[in-house]
């Protein structure tokens, strides 16, 4: 894995940053070991191959050739090291695992994936390196001969340059284009070195990846599996952030990790307290990272967390003196930041959400109470002082007054029952369907003056998601009823029948052309939906003049099967 540049130094920019750059020398040395590294790793691993082939019918061949197997992981560890020349670092090589015998160990060598790519780069090593020699050895060669021109050019005897039978004289100016060629020359060799050390990096990372990196590569992967899960439950937004920062702590090499608001508020940590976890944070744009020196020798970590488009914090991760992130683990960092910010806007829109849905409840009882209740409490004050006026001098007139102000006391109940119904998820678990549905049918015939044919029937066997679903769309589709289809009769029926629960609601209204609403209403939409949650289906069946039926298919829940008690006698 790449290291990533050291905090507070940037790469110089210009026409000789690269000639001028530590690095280019670096891997210069790296390309000139190369090539002769890379000739003794052929050598011992082709000498070793061969002789154990060939003395294979020996007790020496098949001992060779377990030498030399042993040779490419060890070798590998050599290729690491020197890696570090182009910047490559590993991480910490786990303890090599003990094996309780040679048959053991050859399988689990042969098995692991990291001894074909160690073998891979062990071929590719010798004609690679001499490639770049001879590349690097025309420029390097071209450009010295130009650079020393001043020299050679003033001793033709010496040097002569001939060029078509004749002897080359240069001028004072051909000598300085010369040399500014050389210095060219020079610019251009450089620029390639840093390819070649471009190119070096990744093979080494790609081939020579031991098996502490693939553990560490499994676990961030688990870890941001387990970030997304945790993220897409959102059940409680302090748990989930606090799991967050657990999981960026333990599936890296940092030392604490925490998630901080931006005026500096530990929001979630992970680890132990380290001062470098609160306080402001230094300007970050989305996808950024600051990496610095901490107090103590260790490096900090600063990644963004943006929720929504919106500054949500940072992420802060301290390391341990002399240790710092990589690159794949800033990228492994960043992304738990990313799920962060994520966990913070979904919060947001929830706690938006509900406020929003309480609003519109509340506004929905006020209409619910004014169109039912009030209005029954009214019509029940007006019906007793007709009654009162009336008392003593007409006792028909009275007792018509006194039935008036009875049925609107029940329709009131009844509505009331119907608000608390809504009000309240666990009063229809308590109180069943069969009872919801029919304080809602009684409220309709009390407040609109529907005839509502109710045949309900036991109890259905319906989970608590189902029940709800089921009241709810039968109370939609009695609220069409009474919205849209101008009936004056409506038929209600709940049945249960080989292990489907049926609601049906059915009125005598002016319907409507279901050929014209290929998709529905949006209330009927609403009834799908819903349905569609519990495992249901809805039908929605119209004639003009001929009225509407709605009819709710839910699947009946498991229950228990009473036992039959025997009585055995002795």
């Amino acid at each position: 894995m790449t290291l990533p540049p050291a905090p507070g130094r940037a790469r110089r920019e210009g026409p000789f940053s690269d000639l001028l750059s530590v690095r280019t020398y670096r891997v210069a040395l790296y390309v000139a070991l190369a090539l002769p590294l890379g000739g003794l790793v052929f050598l011992l691993l082709a000498v070793g191959t061969l002789s154990g082939v060939l003395t294979l019918p020996l007790l020496a061949g098949a001992a060779l050739l377990l030498g030399t197997l042993w040779l490419v992981p060890a070798l590998a560890e050599v290729q690491r090291w020197l890696a570090g020349l182009v910047g490559v670092r590993f991480s910490r090589v786990l303890p090599p695992p003990t094996h309780a015998g040679v048959l053991p160990w050859l399988r689990a060598t042969l098995s692991e994936g990291a001894t074909y790519r160690a073998l891979m780069f062990h071929t590719v090593q010798l004609p690679l390196a001499a490639l770049c020699w001879v590349v690097l050895g025309s420029l390097l060669g071209v450009s010295l001969l130009a650079l020393t021109a001043p020299l050679w050019t003033r001793r033709p005897d010496v040097f002569p340059v001939m060029w078509d039978g004749g002897t080359v004289a240069f001028s004072g100016l051909g000598v300085a284009g010369l040399t500014l060629a050389g210095v060219g020359g020079l610019l251009v060799t450089a620029a390639v070195l840093d390819l070649f050390g471009r190119m070096w990096g990744r093979l080494a990372s790609a081939l020579l990846a031991n098996r502490a990196d693939e553990v560490i590569a499994r676990r961030e992967v688990a870890a941001l599996r387990r970030a997304a899960g945790r993220v897409a439950l959102g059940d409680d937004l302090g748990a989930t952030l606090a799991d967050l920062a657990g999981q960026a702590r333990a599936a890296s090499t940092a030392r604490a990790v925490a998630l901080v608001t931006p005026d500096g508020t530990v929001r979630a940590a992970s680890g132990p307290d380290s001062p470098e976890l609160r306080g402001p944070s230094p300007f970050l744009a989305a996808g950024g990272a600051d990496v610095r020196l901490a107090a103590g020798g260790g490096a900090l970590a600063t990644l963004p967390v943006v929720a929504g488009g919106r500054d949500g914090g940072t992420l802060r991760a301290v390391y341990a003196p002399g240790t710092g992130p990589t690159p794949d683990e800033l990228a492994f960092l960043l992304s738990i930041a990313d799920h962060a910010g994520t966990a913070l806007h979904a919060a947001e829109l929830i706690e938006r959400a509900s406020a929003r849905a309480g609003e519109q409840e509340r506004a929905r009882l006020a209409r619910e109470l004014h169109d039912s209740v009030a209005q029954a409490l009214y019509g029940i004050t007006l019906g007793a002082k007709t009654a009162r006026a009336t008392l003593g001098r007409d006792e028909g007139r009275t007792r018509a007054s006194l039935d008036y102000t009875i049925r609107l006391a029940e329709g009131g109940v009844s509505e009331m029952k119907a608000l608390l119904f809504s009000l309240r998820p666990d009063a229809l678990e308590e109180g069943g369907l069969i009872a919801a549905l029919s304080q809602h049918a009684h409220a309709l015939e009390a407040r609109h003056g529907l005839t509502v044919h109710a045949d309900l029937g036991a109890e259905p066997h319906l989970s608590p998601a189902a029940q709800a679903a089921a009241y709810r769309v039968a109370q939609e589709a009695m609220h069409n009823v009474v919205k849209h289809a101008r009936a004056s009769r409506v038929w209600l029926t709940v049945r249960e029948e080989g292990g489907e629960v049926t609601v049906r609601v059915r009125d005598d209204g002016r319907g409507f052309d279901a050929a014209t609403l290929p998709g529905g209403t949006l209330g009927q939409r609403g009834m799908r939906e819903r349905a569609r949650e519990v495992g249901g289906t809805l039908d929605v069946r119209s004639e003009v003049s001929a009225g509407t039926t709605v009819t709710l298919t839910l699947p009946a829940a498991p229950h228990p099967v009473p036992q039959q008690e025997t009585e055995v006698g002795a």
